[in-house]
């Protein structure tokens, strides 16, 4: 039916229009890569002279690989902890335990140098009881910017290691015990390696969520390259040299993606089971107090104090202050619209590119499609230079024909950002209606269209009401991770436009940390929106776990982590 309906519908026009789409979207990237084609020796030679690429460089490495063993230790250890084993509040931990997702790392970063650092009262109170001479770990470094990040991104790997083990059939850990292997020894020679391709898909997460960020290493003094891309474009305004850190940015994630398919080989994220799934084990005594310690005490640094120690801070000093005066609203609706225009263009797009590809179902309508959520793989400050280049060279054009208006046309304005945000985000678009699409009979379109409905008629009549919840669920995560955004935006707002998120970084990066509190706490409040949705995939009904959700629920967290 399908060879029919290509001949009736004629679907040229729609691989035409997707090819054409794709190439509007990966095209920042084509830029960043060509630059390494004409590189400026004079900027590297500087950064090789000064030390400074040395430094990004072993700063990067060092915080990937501290944050990247700290996340599989903490994620895979929780999980076993709460899927292995029942203790008392373990079922209610069990999904408490990914709130931290809805805390962004600059958020938790600020917080915790103001509790932590040579000025907080913790620091402040051992001076007191000890001498000013008390030995205190410098939390400025690497090593504290790597705590930040673990408590923050530890919930990638522990929710897909979750689903990973219950998948798993009970046999071979069965079988370890029986020939004589303590329980941790059991999980480490059989579990773990059985959930090896989810655990490298969390870590692969968290080192790209880790290598994107700009703002929670410059409160940590922790120069990666990523920040370097920021300095060089706002110090030097070089933008070739900024285009060729970004590129080597790009090489570091390129390298991360590839050794994540490398480790998960041919397998898939699951290990289908043949049997039934691990039944867990009650602790009782010291053992059960400890577990729920463990717990409880991960959930109480994550995200209960440094959100309370926020609440704390807008009740008692932002209230009245500088926390709420006009920018607050005027920032709040700027984030608002931003995130609104990018998620219905994104969504928009995505609506056409998964809709073409099931009308012209080609292979080179499918890679075409494929191709559209490359931006989501890459980090912000990579995509923000790219465009940046891109949008530079169309004012340049736009000026060579005469379009002389006063200004930059489309670099440093709002549809630049725009154009950013939806090739960033236009995957969690295209993954969330895609899904809805596959759940529509492939037969339903062709008989629709054998009986003579065009293609247009189809899609509006059809696709679109059938897809309208993958709709909303796409807006939805776009509007939240556009809300979150820092590096673009910083990279290319224009003058005077400022947002929640570059609000909070300012207000941090001055000290100012109570005036920084609302905004914080109204980032977090919208963050948890897709946290909600998480919980009621995996407590569908009345609090009760449902273990057929916890693999659904992995390939949400995939959507839009």
């Amino acid at each position: 039916m399908s060879t029919i309906v290509r001949r009736a519908g004629g679907s040229g026009g729609w691989v035409v229009g997707l090819v054409a789409v794709t190439v509007v979207v990966v095209a920042p990237v084509l830029v960043i890569l060509s630059s390494v084609l004409s590189p400026s020796t004079a900027v590297w030679s500087q950064l090789l002279e000064t030390g400074q690429l040395r430094r990004m460089a072993l700063d990067t490495a060092g915080l990937l690989v501290l944050v990247a063993t700290g996340t599989l230790v903490l994620g895979a250890g929780l999980a076993w902890l709460t899927f292995a084993y029942t203790f008392p509040g373990s079922r209610l931990l069990g999904w408490l335990l990914v709130l931290p997702l809805a805390m962004p790392g600059y958020i938790l970063g600020f917080v915790t140098l103001s509790l932590f650092g040579f000025t907080g009262p913790i620091q402040g109170a051992l001076r007191s009881a000890f001498g000013s001479d008390v030995p205190v770990p410098e939390l400025r470094s690497v090593g504290g910017a790597a705590i930040v990040f673990v408590l923050t991104l530890y919930p990638y790997v522990y929710l897909l290691a979750r689903a990973a083990l219950r998948e798993q059939a009970a046999t071979g850990y069965q079988v370890a015990r029986a020939f004589g292997h303590g329980p941790l020894a059991a999980a480490r020679r059989v579990v773990l390696p059985l959930a090896r391709p989810s655990l490298a898909a969390g870590v692969t997460l968290v080192m790209m969520e880790t290598l994107t960020d700009f703002a929670t290493v410059q409160y940590f003094n922790v120069r990666t390259l990523t920040v370097g891309v920021y300095d060089i474009w706002k110090g030097m305004f070089d933008r070739q040299a900024a285009s060729e850190v970004a590129a080597l940015v790009l090489l570091v994630a390129l390298l991360i993606l590839g050794a994540e398919r490398l480790l998960r080989g041919r397998r898939r994220y699951d290990q289908p089971g043949t049997g039934q799934p691990l039944e867990p084990t009650r602790l009782t005594g010291w053992s059960a107090i400890a577990a729920t310690g463990v717990c409880a005490t991960v959930l109480l640094f994550a995200f209960v104090a440094p959100a309370g120690q926020l609440l704390v801070w807008a009740i008692g000093d932002g209230l009245g202050g500088p926390g709420v005066d006009g920018r607050f609203a005027s920032f709040t609706l700027n984030s608002a619209g931003l995130a609104v225009a990018a998620a219905i263009l994104a969504v928009g797009v995505a609506a056409l590119v998964v809709n073409a590809a099931r009308f012209a179902s080609s292979r080179t309508a499918d890679t075409a499609a494929q191709l559209t959520t490359v931006g989501y793989a890459l980090p912000g400050p990579v995509v923000a230079i790219g465009v940046l280049v891109l949008l530079a060279g169309l004012d340049a054009v736009l000026r060579g024909v005469g379009i002389d208006l006063p200004g930059v046309v489309v670099t440093g304005s709002i549809l630049g950002l725009v154009y950013a945000y939806a090739v960033r985000f236009l995957a969690l678009g295209v993954n969330s209606v895609g899904a809805s699409l596959q759940k529509v009979p492939r037969d339903l379109t062709d008989s629709a269209r054998v009986l003579g409905a065009g293609s247009g008629r189809v899609l509006r009549r059809i696709h679109l009401p059938l897809t309208s919840s993958g709709l909303l669920v796409g807006l939805l995560l776009i509007v939240v991770e556009a809300l979150k955004e820092l590096p673009i935006v910083l990279l290319l707002r224009p003058f005077g436009f400022d947002t929640l998120s570059v609000w909070v970084w300012q207000l941090a990066s001055d000290s100012r940390w109570s005036a920084a509190a609302l905004p914080a706490l109204a980032i977090i409040a919208v963050s948890l929106i897709p946290v909600a949705l998480l919980f009621r995939r995996l407590v569908p009904d009345q609090g009760t776990e449902d273990p057929a959700a916890q693999g659904a629920a992995a390939d949400d967290l995939r959507v839009f982590a």
